[in-house]
């Protein structure tokens, strides 16, 4: 099994093999799609999005630091790298629209959609859209096609 990457060491290895991911996560999400399992697709096309956002990203470290200064220690270890740096290779999802505005476009942009599919996958449909703005798992399947189409398009898109 392939190690991956670091972005601190080979940042561009590190975009390789995460695009791939997103193209990975997105076939088992379109696999759900199509079984219905609507939530279980929703939740891997966040996945598949977060990957895509990441690798993107990494082609934006210096407006990263710029962003999120400072280091971060390495849990269980003594070294530190720096807090963009880390944001990246862990995306955590509280910080993925910041890092989806400075990467910008489609990115950007899709990233609403992939969080309200988050959201989705959690709560579920809601005919009264409390907890959910989908209404139906119908219309959170259409926006988890939507969004499989944008992850296979720009990761196609390798430099």
């Amino acid at each position: 099994m392939e190690a991956l990457p670091k972005p601190w060491l080979d940042p561009a290895r590190y975009k390789e093999v995460l695009l791939r991911e997103a193209l990975y996560e997105a076939e088992i999400a379109e696999h759900f799609l199509e079984t219905g399992l609507v939530r279980n697709a929703a939740g891997k096309a966040f996945q598949a999005w977060k990957a895509l956002v990441a690798a993107f990203a990494s082609d934006k470290l210096e407006d990263l630091k710029k962003a999120f200064p400072g280091y971060k220690r390495l849990r269980g270890q003594r070294r530190r790298v720096e807090r963009a740096l880390w944001i990246v290779a862990v995306m955590l999802t509280s910080k993925l629209k910041a890092v989806a505005q400075l990467v910008g476009g489609d990115v950007d942009l899709y990233t609403n959609l992939a969080l309200l599919l988050h959201e989705y996958q959690y709560n579920g449909p809601d005919a009264e859209g409390v907890l959910s703005v989908y209404q139906s798992d119908e219309s959170a399947a259409r926006d988890v096609a939507k969004l499989l189409a944008k992850i296979r398009e720009l990761a196609q898109l390798r430099p």
